[in-house]
């Protein structure tokens, strides 16, 4: 079986090369090539400066797009030699662009934030287009990642998965159980739960101990149990920590993400991790963790 390439966005920013970086280190791991993708405009896509008929020249734009995508080349070449490398130079936006090769792609690898046509790849709607449309899981690699924390988080060197039930979260789980595995990491998996009644606006109180222990605490950690029990028999030699926590989902990922390899969370969810990437709480998670995110889309 022909395992798909690993899909980059690449513009030559510190960012793209971070995330070429990663790319080629996980196409040694699962063994397949990697495809370096670079977007230019389209004619039809851009208008005529100041309402006048000068167009941009796209030629030259061109020519300087594909010497870029000729140095991410010859940085793949010097990191690592062994992994098959090709490119391609797309008239189209930066979303568009990897969407399209999504479908026939292992994983799509990009930086939070880049130059040129990838410069607002994760600020907006391109971003949201690009988790909510990819037909692969989408890696986000953020400016932080290779910093080391003064303090290591609780999860530091663990992949750390958003769970909730839902059929993206098992989905999710699969992707950070497999890749585990596959790194020799631990694998801590993270529920959150927060009461309709002590945790709505203007309340604010805080959930009686009793409460917790006699509404929320058994079904909470039973929701989770269940969720991971599929693939630890799967994955049995995977370190699991399994964590149940009163928190919101952007200050829990966010928080476990300090020091940890990846954070892995679904499209769509239930619960606290439904709208994990819309609105400003997608947007908080992509400025702010700590590590790579990786967006895994309930396949269909």
């Amino acid at each position: 079986m022909t395992v798909q390439p690993i899909v980059v966005g690449y513009d030559a920013s510190t960012t793209s090369k971070d995330a070429l970086h990663w790319a080629l280190d996980a196409a040694r791991r699962r063994q397949t090539s990697v495809r370096l993708v670079h977007a230019v405009p389209s004619r039809e896509g851009i208008s005529p400066q100041f309402g006048g008929y000068t167009y941009p020249d796209l030629a030259t734009i061109e020519r300087g797009a594909a010497q870029i995508l000729a140095e991410g080349a010859a940085e793949a070449a010097l990191y690592a030699p062994d992994i098959t490398v090709d490119s391609r130079l797309v008239s189209a936006t930066p979303a568009a662009a990897l969407v399209s090769d999504s479908a026939a792609s292992d994983l799509i690898v990009v930086g939070s934030r880049g130059l040129g046509g990838f410069a607002e790849l994760l600020v907006g709607s391109t971003g949201v287009e690009l988790a909510a449309h990819a037909d692969c899981p989408v890696v986000i690699i953020r400016p932080s990642t290779a910093a080391t924390p003064d303090v290591p988080g609780p999860e530091a060197g663990r992949i750390v998965v958003g769970v909730d039930g839902s059929v993206v979260s098992t989905e999710a789980l699969g992707f950070a159980f497999e890749e585990a595995s596959s790194r020799g990491l631990g694998l801590t998996a993270l529920h959150v739960w927060q009461s309709a009644y002590f945790d709505s606006p203007g309340k604010g109180a805080p959930v009686p101990g009793s409460v917790i222990a006699s509404e929320f605490q058994g079904s909470e950690m039973r929701l989770l149990a269940e969720s991971v029990a599929l693939w630890t028999a799967k994955y049995p030699e995977v370190d699991l920590r399994q964590c149940v926590l009163h928190s919101d989902a952007v200050t829990a990922l966010v928080n476990a993400s300090v020091g940890a390899a990846m954070v892995v969370v679904g499209s769509r969810g239930l619960d606290g991790f439904r709208s994990l990437l819309l609105g400003s709480v997608s947007h908080a998670i992509l400025h702010h963790a700590h590590c790579p995110v990786v967006v895994v889309r309930h396949s269909t």
